[in-house]
């Protein structure tokens, strides 16, 4: 798949965030079957924000940042499985080899979400790769004395995109999921990649 092979699905959606972009299916269904099945074999942990728990679970490859120490650590090297599809990524953007330093898996139960945020200014592009069931990733910025929006319904094995504005202006969300679902997020560094 070639980014030139891509067609744009917000053709005539002014609204959206500028650096925000989508593409369905960038995996077949046996291979979401094959990350799933590995993504559950993970020794996930819930998520620590400094001294409080979320209750999605994930696990770190290449960097974590550790929210205590506001600081970004070594973390497991990236592991052959979850690089197979990072080096397909660089590949289908044009990025150099290695660009993608930090891979999260997450799994989300039932009802599970993640708040309003940003990701963290050490990590420059980010893309995520949504697997199990559909979400709606919600984004916002602050316009004036009002909040403009977008959200996009965020596909099983689709993949998108955050860079530009949509990375470093808006914040994003996923309220609580309907049905079981995982995500694998990997993010270039903000001094490689660019």
């Amino acid at each position: 798949m070639g980014a030139a092979d891509q067609l744009s699905l917000f053709a005539g959606r002014p609204d959206r965030p500028a650096g925000l972009e989508y593409w369905p299916d960038f995996i077949s269904a046996d291979e979401e079957r094959k990350l799933i099945d590995a993504i559950r074999t993970l020794p996930l942990q819930p998520f620590q924000f400094g001294a409080y728990e979320g209750k999605r679970q994930v696990a770190s490859f290449g960097y974590h940042y550790d929210y205590s120490t506001k600081r970004l650590e070594e973390a497991q090297p990236i592991p052959a499985w979850l690089q197979a599809p990072a080096t397909r990524i660089e590949r289908f953007r044009g990025l150099p080899p290695d660009a993608i330093g930090h891979v999260l898996c997450t799994e989300y139960d039932v009802g599970v979400g993640i708040g309003w945020h940003r990701d963290k200014a050490h990590f420059d592009q980010v893309f995520g790769l949504s697997l199990g069931s559909s979400c709606h990733f919600r984004f916002r910025r602050k316009s004036a004395d009002r909040w403009q929006r977008y959200t996009l319904d965020a596909q099983p094995r689709s993949l998108y995109l955050m860079t530009g504005e949509a990375r470093h202006v808006w914040e994003h969300s996923i309220p609580g999921v309907e049905q079981p679902r995982y995500s694998i997020t990997f993010r270039t560094m903000a001094d490689r990649g660019r």
